[in-house]
């Protein structure tokens, strides 16, 4: 760690660890493990094959990330000895679990983060069977004159993992199936916010594991998640990999770790609809995604841009499906409640910060901030806005959309890109005109473009493909699988074993 300013470590990791706010972020983590004592040979319970002893009975969860790192280094040379067979072992048994326990681990996570919905956090555990497993590890093979050359997808040991309140459970579950599909192990650091239930799951996922493969600790969890237990899991020697979730800040520390890292940004992914395609559909999904766990997801709908002529129909559509509208009063009193403003600067001018109090709450709680009684089934709020409305500009993560009224097409994404900030997250368009399709994929140069559906189409949720709760869109893995978390080793043999 000593490439990295400490100072900007703390900043950014309280910032990833503190953003829907705790306090845990600047609490000290457990004292470290003992060293070695003097005299000895310093190998610290290690054997001459390079495992080590003393992590019985753990788990999987540990108080200190020294000894989380060790534990998970002796799983994954286990792991490596047991083969393919043990791996497809693990992906079944977490993906069973997952939607076993959904119902519970979905009210625990919800009990203990605040936010979100509960009928959401238990389907972001029912889904995780989407996500892909060992079959794609396939290998590669050339054959020619001179010979073959044979090149295999292998991993590369114990990956470190920070990941989110917003989805914790979901998102550590299926890291876990990506990762040791690939053949890894992984420490986790969990948000503060969500670190009780997290650990839970990793308990239980490694007692199952255990008792049907003798691996132990394939997925270690640090009970109490803090700055220095996030310090301690990137200057591991055990921890091969990074896979972070947060801003620019912690993606940029994570980048100057020396250690290659996989980074999830952050998004404000936009839509434009242009008023080619059908209204009913647009609005239906518009609130079907932003409305999706309280608008938690990072790939979720967050502003919408609608060119002149539609802008009244899209508008009645939202209404006819369910959303409810807010005027200007109602849009004013909210705004001054969801977020904060620069002392002297007033609401218009000012940088917007969001109110961590109202991220992921309910509509019921919005619309009662901006003095409106709403049905108990609504599922989001919605209000015409200017484009340099704070709602627009901020990854604001509630059930509320700005819609703003452009001239045309071409305003459209121009607005569209500038809310995006360059991101390169998640756009979204409903159109029936492929030219305009082409136009805005080509301008907005997302990891995820979704044409006429809602954002989780993108992620194999009423779409084709694949899910993953981790998008890599900083460092350009895109929607994770098992193959990123791999090394391509190449084995060649000159001359000779090629039958033909």
């Amino acid at each position: 760690m000593s490439a990295i300013n400490e100072s900007l470590i703390r900043d950014v990791v309280a910032e990833v660890m503190g953003r829907l706010g705790t306090a845990a972020a600047t609490k000290p983590s457990a004292a470290p493990a003992a060293t070695a004592p003097a005299g000895s040979c310093g190998c610290n319970g290690k054997s001459a094959t390079g495992v080590v002893g003393g992590f019985r009975g753990k788990y999987g969860v540990f108080q200190d990330a020294n000894e989380a790192g060790l534990a998970a280094q002796e799983a994954f040379l286990q792991l490596r000895q047991k083969g393919m067979e043990a791996r497809r072992k693990i992906v079944d048994i977490v993906k069973r679990m997952a939607e076993a326990n959904s119902v519970e681990w979905g009210r625990l996570e919800l009990e203990e983060s605040k936010i979100g919905r509960l009928d959401h956090k238990i389907e972001k555990l029912q889904i995780i069977k989407l996500v892909p497993g060992v079959e794609w590890i396939r290998p590669d093979a050339l054959s020619g004159d001179h010979g073959i050359t044979h090149e295999e997808y292998t991993p590369f040991g114990v990956v470190g993992a920070v990941t989110p309140s917003t989805h914790s459970i979901p998102t550590l579950s299926g890291n876990i199936v990506n990762i040791v599909a690939a053949g890894n192990a992984v420490v986790f650091n969990a948000h503060p916010s969500a670190a009780r239930c997290a650990a839970t799951a990793v308990r239980a996922y490694n007692e199952a594991i255990y008792r049907e493969t003798g691996i132990e600790n394939i997925a270690t969890i640090i009970e109490q998640p803090s700055f220095d237990s996030f310090k301690a899991l990137c200057a591991s020697e055990h921890v091969r990999l990074l896979l972070v979730t947060g801003g620019p800040g912690v993606v940029k520390a994570a980048m100057q770790t020396g250690k290659r890292a996989i980074c999830a940004g952050p998004g404000n992914p936009p839509v434009l609809v242009d008023g080619t395609g059908c209204m009913k559909r647009a609005a239906e999904a518009v609130i079907k995604g932003a409305s999706y766990d309280n608008n938690l997801l990072c790939i979720g709908e967050k502003e919408v841009f609608v060119v002149g002529d539609a802008f009244n129909g899209f508008m009645d559509a939202l209404q006819k499906a369910g959303a409810i509208r807010l005027n200007a009063g109602q849009l004013e009193a909210l705004t001054r409640a969801a977020f904060t403003f620069k002392e002297g600067h007033g609401g218009g001018c000012a940088e917007p910060v969001v109110n961590k109090d109202l991220i992921g709450k309910d509509v019921s709680v919005l619309a009662k901030h901006a003095g409106v009684s709403v049905p108990a089934q609504t599922q989001l709020l919605f209000a015409e806005t200017d484009a340099d409305h704070a709602f627009v500009k901020e990854e604001q993560m509630m059930p509320f959309i700005p819609v703003v009224r452009v001239r045309d097409v071409a305003e459209g994404i121009e607005r569209s890109v500038r809310a995006e900030h360059n991101y390169k997250h998640t756009a979204i368009i409903h159109s029936h005109d492929v030219e305009n399709m082409t136009a805005m994929a080509r301008a907005m140069d997302t990891t995820l473009f979704v044409k006429n559906g809602p954002c989780m189409a993108g992620l194999g949720l009423g779409g084709e493909g694949y899910l993953s709760y981790s998008i890599a869109t900083p460092t350009g893995e895109g929607v994770t699988n098992p193959r990123t978390f791999t090394r391509v080793r190449r084995c060649v043999m000159v001359d000779n074993l090629r039958i033909y």
